[in-house]
């Protein structure tokens, strides 16, 4: 039985009772520590041993980690890396950080846990750059279209030292948020029950005229609009209504937060369009950040890349063997019980798809916020310059394959 499964069939009364004993975070924490069958015996002894190993001293600092609607049932369909990241950073500094998980959308959800580390109600947060990309206007910086062709290509450039200049720095500096790993997925398009009963997509003119659901990226919605998509501002909390009410035909995410958010039943067909990023990032406050010990700050990065190293690694498994993102799909996967299809387009539809869309073939509808996104980078060329990092790697590189770099260091 899969752990998310398991955690999913334990009573919220007795996962209650068990925060009330331990601690959210404790539960949270040794959740996502367990494999194979969960009981509630076992989820209590983990939630008991870590909370003797999280309070056996008493924390310089306690960070709260503002994790949207992220919890450890979850966490294990989108490996976003945050449960690993605080069990690390708890652990690597003996102590001396305590991190306070609250997830499941109790402190913040996708579009203002970036507002709440600002104004300081959280330290830390976990959501997708393009709901965030509201509260941080330059985290549209990622969302040119089609300027990342795999997720191999996000990887390498997350873990590469120009995203210090061209995306970490000028974020910082800006918008105050010390980007620290991210999961990689290009988004594509989600379709409801209209795309039921047709066939498999394979031409992007099928897509053309539907009415889907955008985020807060402003540059999403652009090329959105550039491929007759007809974007529709709705909150991610909201989405799974409007799919199941058909008020829109489809939704622009990725496959995993399909699986995760439990839209699987209300979704037919997931279309591989490729076109921007899907990154389910964490940052933190960078006034908080500047304020640890050296020591700290060292820790925070290293648990940092020892995240990011996890979620590549775990997500592209997930993808497979827990999404059912593939072609043919594994039984048992969330997909294959729902019945969502993955359509994977072809490489001469997503070169229409591109040649509509991207900057590179049509520039003009792109100039002002690459104009706008240029000045706050300090006169980078943001659009080329990802472009630039995104292509250093053959074309073909899977994502596992990429190899992990710290790109804080410059060597």
């Amino acid at each position: 039985m899969k752990v998310s499964k398991a955690l999913s069939e334990i009573s919220r009364r007795d996962l209650f009772r068990l925060s009330g004993q331990f601690g959210l975070s404790s539960v949270v924490l040794g959740a996502g520590a367990l494999t194979g069958a969960v009981s509630l015996p076992s989820l209590a002894r983990a939630a008991e041993s870590t909370y003797d190993k999280r309070f056996g001293k008493e924390p310089k600092h306690t960070l709260k980690l503002g994790a949207s609607g992220f919890n450890a049932r979850n966490l294990l369909i989108e490996r976003a890396g945050v449960l690993e990241f605080a069990r690390d950073l708890e652990e690597r500094t003996d102590g001396e950080i305590r991190v306070e998980f609250i997830g499941d959308n109790q402190i913040c959800g996708q579009l203002n846990c970036v507002e709440k580390t600002q104004l300081g109600v959280v330290d830390m947060y976990a959501a997708s750059t393009q709901n965030s990309a509201g509260g941080a206007p330059y985290l549209n910086v990622l969302d040119y279209a089609y300027m990342f062709p795999s997720r191999a290509a996000q990887y390498h450039f997350l873990y590469s030292p120009a995203s210090q200049k061209i995306l970490r720095e000028p974020l910082e500096q800006r918008h105050g948020l010390k980007f620290l790993f991210s999961h990689c997925e290009l988004r594509g398009l989600q379709m409801g029950q209209s795309f039921a009963q047709k066939p498999t997509v394979t031409k992007i003119e099928e897509l053309f005229g539907t009415k889907n659901r955008v985020t807060g990226t402003q540059l999403g919605r652009i090329a959105m609009q550039l491929l007759n998509l007809n974007p529709v501002p709705v909150a991610w909390e909201e989405t799974l209504d409007g799919l199941k009410q058909g008020l829109i035909d489809g939704a622009e995410t990725w496959a995993s937060a399909v699986a995760y958010a439990n839209m699987s039943p209300v979704v037919s067909q997931s279309v591989d369009l490729k076109f921007f990023c899907g990154t389910e990032h964490t940052s933190m406050s960078a006034k908080v950040f500047d304020a640890m010990e050296g020591h700290l700050q060292d820790a925070i990065m290293e648990s940092a890349y020892l995240a990011q190293v996890h979620v590549q690694a775990a997500n592209e498994a997930a993808l497979v063997k827990t999404v059912g993102f593939s072609d043919p799909q594994l039984p048992g996967t969330i997909f294959a019980e729902n019945n969502v299809r993955p359509a994977f387009l072809a490489d001469d539809q997503i070169k229409i798809a591109e040649e509509m869309c991207s900057p590179e073939f049509n520039p003009e509808p792109w100039a002002q916020w690459r104009e706008r996104l240029n000045g706050w980078s300090g006169g980078i060329d943001t659009y080329q310059a990802i472009y630039d990092v995104a292509r250093e790697i053959p074309v073909d590189t899977l994502p596992e394959n990429v190899e992990p770099r710290r790109w804080w260091r410059s060597a």
